[in-house]
């Protein structure tokens, strides 16, 4: 796994030792991107669930103005460290060591505002219903803001995911097993 474009392009990135976590596939990182690119620079990027921090250190190597990851698990934690330093990004960054739930009303009362926010939540949970549930309360999406969720592309066809009535669905796009939904706010007419 690596950083494919950017200041930071062709660095290697540690992965969290284990399988709690799986990383993106450079190919579906990279189409991802490629959907987002005119969105990238000059961005607030919130990374969800963020693993070793591959999306979130894409986004900054791609010109996004800063990112704020969100991790609690240790292994995790340790890895997304040593990427920050590995592709000297950590100017531009901030790691939120807790829970996501707790980083979002924490972030939430700061005032803070994000341009994208991308959460990869665990597959076999609820937790990807539970977090846009908990994001379409506060205002940290701005308003012409985007939210990208991961999921595995099986069970999201299996059982789609209740969208929130303030969200629209904009596009859904599938890689292999990858599967990533694009939300923003719904207007309403």
């Amino acid at each position: 796994m690596r950083i494919i474009s950017g200041s930071a392009r062709r660095v290697g990135l540690a992965t969290p030792k284990g399988l709690n976590t799986r990383p993106t596939a450079d190919m579906a990182k990279e189409s991802l991107f490629n959907v987002i690119s005119a969105e990238i620079c000059g961005a607030r990027f919130l990374d969800l669930f963020c693993g070793s921090g591959a999306i979130g250190l894409e986004a900054l190597s791609r010109g996004a103005e800063a990112a704020v990851f969100v991790e609690n698990a240790k292994p995790a934690i340790a890895a997304i460290l040593q990427n920050l330093e590995k592709t000297k990004l950590t100017s531009h960054a901030q790691l939120l060591e807790m829970p996501v739930e707790k980083a979002i009303s924490k972030l939430d009362a700061s005032g803070r505002g994000f341009d994208i926010i991308f959460l990869d939540p665990p597959y076999d949970t609820d937790l990807l219903s539970q977090t846009l549930s908990q994001l379409v309360q506060t205002h940290l999406l701005s308003e012409t803001g985007i939210i990208i969720a991961e999921t595995d592309s099986k069970i999201y066809r299996a059982n789609p995911i209740p969208i929130p009535s303030t969200l629209e669905l904009t596009d859904t796009r599938i890689y292999g097993r990858t599967c990533f939904l694009f939300f923003k706010w719904r207007v309403n007419l």
